[in-house]
């Protein structure tokens, strides 16, 4: 009998942990408008599909990565495949290009499939200072989304060196936070996190 429990434990870690990586839906560029479907995340304004139209769209950050669409209140996902259909449409609809945001990218350092030295933590909080966050508030995001990233990165085996996003803690933190109100709430201050800035 406890053979049978060990195997339907390791099953569902399993399940769960395959459930972490939800994809970002797809999308078709047209002329003036995005058409997204599919779309995982459901506190998004997009979830579950949505044409957006171009003059709803702040910017396209091309930069690095999956593609980041930021809207009013949002961040919409796309393939980075479509680099240079996405290049096209800004162009042909005056959208600028933003440069990328490294916030979450910061935060998330420490679950990396990599050692994070004295003088990495020290350049990385002094970056996250400058964008507006305190020591404080850095230790209790990372206190929220460790375990989650943890399961993320490695029980995965996905084993991440390089970087981890926005994408990968609101996929992570989809499963954690599976009733709806509780990602609702982290899903806006994900958001909010990776939209702050220097303020000049």
């Amino acid at each position: 009998m406890k053979f049978f429990k060990n195997i339907s434990k390791i099953f569902n870690r399993k399940l769960t942990t395959r459930s972490l990586f939800c994809g970002i839906g797809n999308s078709e560029i047209q002329e003036n408008a995005i058409w997204l479907y599919k779309y995982p995340f459901e506190p998004s304004i997009i979830y579950p599909e949505k044409l957006i139209l171009a003059d709803e769209i702040e910017s396209i950050c091309i930069e690095f990565g999956t593609i980041k669409v930021i809207l009013k209140n949002d961040i919409v996902f796309i393939s980075a495949e479509k680099k240079n259909e996405l290049k096209a449409f800004a162009d042909r609809n005056l959208i600028s290009l933003s440069s990328y945001n490294w916030n979450w990218d910061w935060i998330l350092e420490p679950y990396l499939d990599t050692e994070l030295t004295k003088e990495n933590e020290e350049r990385i909080m002094m970056r996250l200072q400058e964008n507006g966050f305190d020591e404080t508030e850095i230790i209790e995001i990372r206190n929220e989304v460790e375990k989650s990233m943890y399961s993320y990165n490695f029980d995965t085996l996905l084993w991440e060196w390089n970087s981890l996003s926005l994408l990968d803690v609101l996929s992570a933190m989809r499963v954690t936070y599976n009733k709806k109100d509780d990602f609702r709430k982290f899903y806006k201050k994900a958001i909010e996190i990776e939209n702050r800035k220097r303020q000049d």
